[in-house]
């Protein structure tokens, strides 16, 4: 009897899993909600140093459709987040989780939305440099645009924003408590890249049904992109959470 072929963006998805568990993005844990459930992944972000959201530890799920990675995933955070950029239910707005669809009153091209050659990795990126740089033309929450520009243009003078930023930071500490996490608080701990421990066979359980020949496949694929990789996630010194790509500012 044939072997019954798992669908491409299960492949897809287990591959990503395991690029990001064996070398992962500075400031981020990567687990399963559920072992076996490959559609649904756990984010905890660590708050970067010097920011606002040092010391912060936030989580989100990305769930993912079927038909990936020809469809963005959504990206939505379980932590109470108060953001010109994302929604009271958590839901994050930002150009590069939208449709590649041409919707003109949107203000964005289709080139800054969703394409097949996105990942996890560059979403990632792209929500940290969120966190740190809002985009005010387009807010999913008004109200927290409003108090950012302010706290932004009166360079912190007016600190509304930043105390309810704080007040939230510290109501994350439990949960760090809870999970047995340690938030890291200086650049040197933050840019050493979280791994997840070695205790969680959730991803050996599924990748025990990935074929020796499409890891093998892959990898031949990495050796030729490696330039291209490599330097995004350096996470030398200050640059490694400071992303300077546009999507990070493109939300609508």
């Amino acid at each position: 009897m044939a072997q019954q072929q798992m669908p491409s963006s299960q492949k897809a998805l287990m591959l990503e899993l395991k690029s990001l568990q064996e070398e992962p993005v500075e400031g981020f844990r990567i687990t399963l909600v559920e072992e076996s459930e490959l559609y649904n992944w756990e984010v905890a972000i660590f708050g970067p140093p010097n920011t606002l959201y040092e010391g912060g530890y936030f989580k989100a799920h990305i769930k993912f459709p079927i038909d990936y990675p020809y469809s963005p995933p959504t990206f939505r955070f379980l932590t109470k987040m108060w953001h010109p950029n994302i929604y009271e239910n958590g839901d994050v707005c930002i150009s590069i989780l939208h449709p590649p669809v041409d919707d003109p009153q949107s203000g964005e091209l289709p080139s800054e939305r969703w394409n097949p050659t996105q990942n996890v990795r560059t979403i990632l990126l792209s929500v940290i440099s969120l966190l740190n740089e809002p985009n005010t033309f387009s807010p999913a929450n008004v109200d927290a645009s409003v108090m950012f520009r302010k706290w932004r243009d009166s360079k912190g003078k007016d600190k509304e924003y930043a105390e309810i930023i704080r007040k939230q930071v510290l109501s994350t500490k439990a949960d760090a408590e809870r999970d047995g996490v340690k938030v890291p608080t200086t650049l040197a701990e933050y840019c050493i890249q979280t791994k997840v421990p070695s205790h969680d066979s959730s991803s050996d359980l599924l990748y025990d049904d990935l074929h020796d020949d499409d890891i093998e496949e892959e990898d031949d694929d990495d050796d030729g992109e490696a330039g291209g990789t490599g330097g995004e996630n350096s996470g030398e010194g200050a640059d490694c959470y400071n992303d300077d790509e546009d999507s990070g500012n493109e939300e609508s």
